[in-house]
C-alpha cells in the first residue's frame, strides 16, 4: 500500500504540476487578447478575473491530455532514475502493476474533463457571452444576423434570441411534405419557451396547396417542438462546442444548422475525449523502463513526447473527418486512441520482455 501510494503521488504532483503550468500559459495567453478590452470597458481586476474563472474549464478541457504526457514523463522517468523501477521489478512487480499504480491520477484528470466539457462549460459559456456583450460599447455591437437552423423537418429563421436562450424574436417556421414541397409557413414577431413548447405571439399562418394561400391569424398558438433553449444560446453562439446532451437532442430532432456527422461526432468524442487522459500516460510508460545511463532514456522521453503530439494531431485530423462525414463517425473519434493505445502497449510489452 505504501509503494502503490508513493508511486500515485509521484505521478500525481508532477500531473497537477504541468496542469497548472500549461493552464497559466494558456491563461495569459488568452487575457494579453482580452484584458485591455476589458479594462477599457471599465469592468477593472475584477472582470479580468470574472472572466479568466469563466474560461477555466474551457482551458483545463485543452491541457488535459498534454498535463498527463509531461507529467507522466517527469514521474515515470524520475522512478526510472532512482532505480526505483529496478527495485520494484527485483522485488516481483510488473511494469503493468506500476503503470497500474499511477492510473488513478488519470482516472481523475479523465473524470474532471468529462465534468468540465459536458457540465461546467456548457453553463459558464453562455454566461460569459452574455456578459461580455451586455458590456460591449454601443459603438462596437454587431448588428446580429438572422440565424437559420432546422428542427426535425421544420426549417427556422429567427432574427435573434435572449441571452438566456428562452425567447426568440422575428421568427419564421417553414414547413414541408416528404417531397420537399413547402405547405405551410408560420410568422411571428417573438416566440417563447414554456412547458409544452414555444408559445408564438400574433402568429401568422400561411398554408399553400398548389396555386392557393389561405392566411390565418392567431394571437397566441403553441409551437410543439423538442428545442431548448440551451440549444438556442449554441445555435447563436459565436463559438459554439456541443455537448453530449445537445447533440443527442440535434440527433432527435432538435435544433440543428449541421449535418447529422457533425452531431454524431460530437457526441461520441463527448465519451471517447477523456480517455485521452489515459492513453498519454499509456504513451509516457515506457519511459519507465528506460536506462538512463544510455541514450535509452533520452531516446524514449523524446519517443514519448513525440507519439503523445502526433496522437494529438491525428486525433485531431480523424474528428475533423468524422465531422464534416468523410469517415464514420466512430472510427473518427475511436480510431486514434485505439491505433496509439495498442502502440503503447506494444513498446511496454516490448520493454518488458
Amino acid at each position: 500500500m505504501r509503494l502503490q501510494s508513493y508511486v500515485l503521488s509521484v505521478a500525481a504532483i508532477r500531473i497537477v504540476g504541468a496542469a497548472a503550468i500549461l493552464m497559466g500559459i494558456l491563461q495569459i495567453l488568452d487575457l494579453l487578447e482580452v484584458t485591455t478590452d476589458i479594462l477599457d470597458r471599465g469592468l477593472g481586476l475584477g472582470g479580468v478575473v470574472y472572466y479568466a474563472v469563466l474560461r477555466m474549464p474551457r482551458l483545463f478541457e485543452q491541457v488535459a491530455p498534454i498535463a498527463v504526457l509531461a507529467g507522466g514523463l517527469f514521474a515515470f522517468s524520475q522512478l526510472a532514475r532512482e532505480s526505483a523501477v529496478i527495485a520494484m521489478r527485483a522485488a516481483g512487480i510488473s511494469a503493468y502493476r506500476i503503470v497500474a499504480m499511477a492510473a488513478p491520477a488519470a482516472l481523475a484528470v479523465m473524470l474532471l474533463d468529462f465534468a468540465c466539457a459536458q457540465v461546467i462549460a456548457p453553463r459558464t459559456d453562455p454566461i460569459l457571452d452574455a456578459w461580455w456583450k451586455a458590456h460591449t460599447p454601443a459603438a462596437d455591437r454587431k448588428a446580429p444576423g438572422p440565424v437559420s437552423f432546422r428542427v426535425g423537418d421544420d426549417l427556422v429563421i429567427a432574427a435573434s434570441s435572449s441571452p438566456d436562450g428562452r425567447t426568440l424574436e422575428a421568427v419564421k417556421i417553414y414547413r414541408r411534405d416528404n417531397t420537399g414541397r413547402l405547405i405551410e409557413r408560420i410568422e411571428a414577431p417573438s416566440a417563447t419557451a414554456d412547458t409544452r413548447g414555444w408559445r408564438l405571439s400574433k402568429a401568422v399562418t400561411t398554408r399553400f396547396a398548389g396555386e392557393r394561400a389561405d392566411t390565418v391569424t392567431t394571437s397566441q398558438m403553441t409551437w410543439a417542438s423538442s428545442l431548448r433553449p440551451e440549444d438556442i444560446q449554441a445555435l447563436f453562439s459565436e463559438n459554439p462546442a456541443p455537448s453530449a446532451g445537445s447533440a443527442r437532442r440535434a440527433l432527435l430532432n432538435g435544433g440543428t444548422d449541421r449535418p447529422p456527422s457533425y452531431y454524431e461526432t460530437r457526441l461520441w468524442s463527448a465519451y471517447a475525449g477523456p480517455f485521452g487522459a489515459l492513453i498519454m500516460l499509456l504513451l509516457s510508460a515506457p519511459v519507465a523502463l528506460a536506462n538512463f545511463r544510455s541514450s535509452q532514456g533520452a531516446t524514449l522521453l523524446a519517443a514519448g513526447l513525440a507519439a503523445g503530439l502526433v496522437f494529438l494531431v491525428i486525433d485531431g485530423l480523424l474528428t475533423a473527418l468524422g465531422e464534416s462525414g468523410a469517415v464514420s463517425p466512430i472510427l473518427a473519434v475511436w480510431g486514434g486512441p485505439v491505433i496509439f493505445g495498442a502502440l503503447a502497449i506494444n513498446a511496454l510489452i516490448n520493454l518488458e520482455g
